[in-house]
């Protein structure tokens, strides 16, 4: 895949609602063959309504979230901070109080 260089004005990507057990998560997305690159944003209240085992590096970019383990455990994501994770090694599922905006890559190159 070659990606030609681009500058993305994320403004101007078109969001898409999705539902969460409770609040929202709002997608903003740039598709490339094997790789997606999303501002996502998660409404205060957010709580996935699935657990998901797909892999991905997320950057905070503002806010706070709780990734909830499949192993019980719970790891905070704030401000600045990364996580990243292969597809199919820690079902995780995502919360926050108040809200939070993270750009999320995903793709291919994180199936083990």
């Amino acid at each position: 895949m070659i990606i030609p260089f681009q500058i993305t004005d994320w403004d101007k990507v078109p969001g898409v609602v999705h539902p969460g057990e409770k609040g929202e998560a709002i997608w903003k997305t740039l598709q490339y063959d094997g790789l997606r690159i999303r501002m996502v944003e998660y409404t205060p209240g957010y709580l996935a309504d699935h657990w998901c085992t797909k892999g991905h590096i997320i950057y905070c970019i503002d806010g706070e979230m709780v990734s909830h383990l499949a192993d019980g455990t719970q790891q905070t994501l704030k401000t600045g901070m990364t996580y990243q994770v292969t597809d199919d090694t820690s079902s995780h599922k995502s919360q926050t109080e108040k809200g939070v905006k993270l750009l999320i890559i995903d793709g291919d190159f994180l199936k083990p």
